[in-house]
């Protein structure tokens, strides 16, 4: 499997200058090159090559290498999208690979500039530490708010994967991020606050840029907050998507189990939402969290199934009774065949859980009798308060 490390780099004044020289210079040589491109229709490496190759040498004053990179860069536009000429920013991302970087021991690699070889140093946490000697081949140098960051890709051997005997389902939420099958439930209301915070500010900020609105552009400090804004909000999200995903993966690990999530794409589409709403229940990057969850059991050699997500959250997981009145409200789920009553996410959960041990071939299963007294146990934890079986 592929995992991305992100190296922080701390380069000197001079060599600070020096990369983003080379970063401007990069950038406006590969948007040069998508647009000779374009203007031939020609999008492979090879056909833009041979028409701008020298020209990007002689007036952006690259290293042969560097030119092949920046004409890499068009290239890789291009295959996604031929409609639509790229213009790159100035501070977009540069491409580095084995004749244009070296390594130089723990603390510092060697990056080729417009002035030339600069030995830069490093700082990297305990994690990326762990798998320093993988690092080999192509790279991406990023500059974002001041700083410098490598980020570089290793390869790791996927281990053996584990034989699970039950599964742990994940049910997805807004309340509730996350609900699991043994009653451990992630709150999403410190997220809703995140949310409503930064969106409270973005609407300070867009009525004051409609106000001061100057040649049909926003103010340039106001782009600037925007964007700052955003970059944190993502942050916040990725950070606690990483924390949950890291506590799900590693509790089916401990009791080797699978996980069984929930297959929500296309669901924005789908559903429908009032508008006050509409913003809640769109506010959270679902997909995200499961790609983490994924790559992270993937590592662990944890399975992870995908199942069906239809009336999980109306179909009792003791009498299989599906019913729309089941739902008693957001929290509470009562069946009105066997009465049996719950956290309604608690329910969803183990109906996800019910589905993947279904979808799975397991080697040893449990007794239905004593699925529905474990069902019993956890979800006292999770009843809601004034309500019994």
């Amino acid at each position: 499997m592929k995992l991305t490390l992100q190296l922080k780099l701390v380069p000197t004044p001079n060599q600070h200058t020096a990369l983003l020289e080379t970063m401007c210079a990069f950038n406006a040589a590969a948007s040069h090159a998508a647009r000779v491109g374009f203007a031939a229709g020609v999008f492979s490496h090879l056909a833009i090559h041979r028409r701008c190759y020298r020209e990007l040498r002689a007036c952006f004053g690259l290293s042969a290498q560097m030119a092949v990179r920046a004409i890499g860069k068009a290239v890789e536009v291009f295959k996604r999208d031929r409609t639509v000429c790229p213009v790159f920013r100035s501070d977009g991302a540069m491409t580095y690979d084995v004749h244009l970087l070296s390594w130089k021991g723990p603390a510092h690699v060697s990056l080729l500039t417009l002035q030339g070889r600069a030995i830069v140093a490093m700082v990297y946490g305990e994690y990326q530490a762990g798998h320093l000697e993988r690092l080999h081949g192509q790279v991406d140098i990023v500059y974002r708010d001041g700083h410098w960051y490598l980020y570089a890709t290793i390869v790791l051997p996927d281990p053996t994967p584990v034989e699970p005997t039950d599964f742990l389902g994940v049910d997805l939420g807004v309340v509730n991020l996350a609900t699991t099958s043994d009653a451990t439930t992630h709150s999403g209301a410190d997220i809703e606050a995140c949310r409503t915070r930064y969106a409270r500010r973005r609407q300070r900020l867009q009525r004051a840029a409609h106000v001061r609105q100057m040649d049909g552009k926003r103010p340039k400090n106001i782009r600037r907050a925007l964007q700052r804004m955003a970059r944190r909000e993502a942050s916040f999200r990725r950070h606690t998507n990483h924390g949950i995903s890291k506590t799900l993966v590693a509790a089916a690990q401990d009791t080797e189990r699978g996980l069984a999530l929930e297959d929500l794409q296309g669901i924005r589409a789908r559903a429908r939402f009032r508008q006050p709403q509409r913003a809640k229940m769109t506010g959270w990057a679902f997909a995200q969290l499961r790609f983490f969850v994924e790559y992270k059991a993937q590592k662990a050699g944890v399975p992870v199934v995908v199942v069906d997500p239809r009336y999980t959250s109306q179909q009792c997981n003791v009498c299989a009774h599906v019913a729309k009145r089941n739902r008693v409200s957001q929290a509470t789920f009562s069946c009105r065949r066997c009465g049996y009553t719950t956290h309604a996410d608690f329910n969803a959960a183990q109906n996800i859980r019910n589905r993947a041990r279904v979808n799975w071939p397991m080697v040893a299963v449990r007794l239905p009798q004593q699925l529905r007294l474990l069902a019993g146990e956890a979800s006292d934890k999770l009843r809601p308060p004034g309500r019994g079986r």
